[in-house]
């Protein structure tokens, strides 16, 4: 029996839990929606085939938290791979163009399901010293967030508010510190679209564009998008998303259900690949937004802003077309650096992660500059060779140790 002297938690107002999930949409796509179009354009994606794929990842992720959420009665929140969208932007482009790249996003998508069904996956991942694949990721994540500096020079006028409202409010409110960054650089945009500064990009703008539209592409298969995108996009998305959205629900009480989650989130990835979506899986910073108690007092309520959440992406999709189209009008570095101030706190992690065990050190600095200096061979990302560097130096460092 239950301990009476132990009181039955407040239960708030339902509408609490419903307003956590549409803050945990709106922060979550604000604050990367410019880094998920910048890798799409990155691996050679027509601005319209970057809004489908925007708009696919948007339903995809807002199906999976509804599923999950009201099936397991878990604030389960899915979300689009920023780390993967980041990989994807510091590799470039790829033998074989965007259908190449959709065929590793079909690739990922059945890896994913395949994690699900066998277990030994899910154990070959975690066999990836941690200190090595988040070097690989801080290293592929550098360049990027180095855009809001090199902007600072390129284009101070267009720059510096965005990244002083993005100081204000970091100090003020984290949460929104991006998506108000975002906000001033809409503002930079129509400031400059007024006073006929802005882009050039402005005249390309078709308004029919400004309609939400998928736009499917038939996949091609090569080795180099099977090693330079698809298994380094599957690791960081396995590593930095799958993995510590497990932890940080656990933190809060909820044991995600893990075989029925991978398969939600690699249908989900499936579906979206041939309109352009790279990948989706578990949330995980934002995570936090539905699980937590300021969501709800009540544990058992909290799902509902899993579900609120859902249907924010839902809606968001609707607008994926017009955000899209702010890539074209903005002038010349405000989105890269919306894009990079958007990515510091998880290049800080990362990096964190990758040196602080000093016995890792020496491999995972390794992998760091691999993946940081962009080298591809044969058609292949310097993320997968930075994944490679590093696990040789640490056999090498390692051999003949119990």
């Amino acid at each position: 029996m239950p301990d009476s002297a132990t009181p039955a938690p407040t239960r708030g107002p339902l509408s609490r839990p419903i307003m956590a999930g549409i803050v945990t949409a709106l922060v979550g796509f604000t604050s990367s929606f410019a880094v998920v179009l910048t890798g799409l354009h990155a691996v050679g994606a027509s601005s319209a085939q970057a809004a489908s794929g925007l708009l696919a990842l948007s339903l995809t992720m807002g199906v999976a938290c509804i599923v999950l959420a009201w099936r397991y009665r878990m604030p389960i929140t899915a979300a689009w791979s920023t780390p993967g969208a980041a990989l994807l932007a510091a590799g470039g482009a790829i033998e074989g163009g965007w259908p190449a790249a959709v065929g590793a996003f079909l690739i990922v998508a059945a890896l994913i399901l395949l994690t699900a069904l066998v277990p030994q996956i899910g154990s070959l991942i975690a066999a990836i010293p941690p200190s090595i694949a988040q070097a690989m990721l801080a290293g592929v994540l550098l360049p990027l967030c180095l855009a809001p500096i090199t902007g600072l020079g390129a284009n101070p006028w267009g720059v510096a508010p965005v990244v002083l409202t993005w100081l204000v409010f970091a100090r003020l409110a984290p949460r929104w510190a991006v998506p108000l960054a975002f906000v001033t650089a809409t503002a930079v945009i129509v400031i400059g679209l007024v006073t006929g500064s802005g882009s050039a990009g402005a005249a390309a703008v078709d308004p029919a564009l400004l309609l939400p539209h998928l736009e499917l592409t038939l996949p091609t298969f090569t080795i180099g998008a099977l090693v330079g995108i698809a298994l380094p996009l599957f690791i960081v998305t396995m590593a930095s998303q799958n993995v510590p959205g497990v932890a940080v629900m656990r933190s809060f009480g909820y044991e995600v259900p893990w075989r029925p989650a991978m398969l939600v989130t690699g249908i989900g990835s499936a579906l979206g690949a041939p309109a352009g979506g790279h990948a989706i899986n578990l949330a995980a910073i934002s995570a936090a937004l539905a699980a937590a108690p300021d969501a709800e007092p009540d544990p058992k309520r909290r799902w509902v802003a899993g579900v609120s959440t859902g249907v924010s992406y839902l809606v968001l999709g609707g607008f994926s077309a017009a955000f899209a189209a702010l890539v074209l009008l903005a002038p010349a570095a405000v989105i890269p650096a919306v894009a990079g101030l958007a990515l510091f706190g998880a290049f800080g992690a990362a990096v964190q992660q990758a040196i602080d065990d000093p016995g890792e050190r020496t491999p995972a600095v390794v992998t760091f500059l691999v993946a940081a200096s962009g080298m591809a061979f044969w058609g292949v990302s310097a993320a997968f060779w930075a994944l490679l560097a590093g696990l040789l130096v640490r056999g090498v460092l390692h051999l003949g140790r119990r």
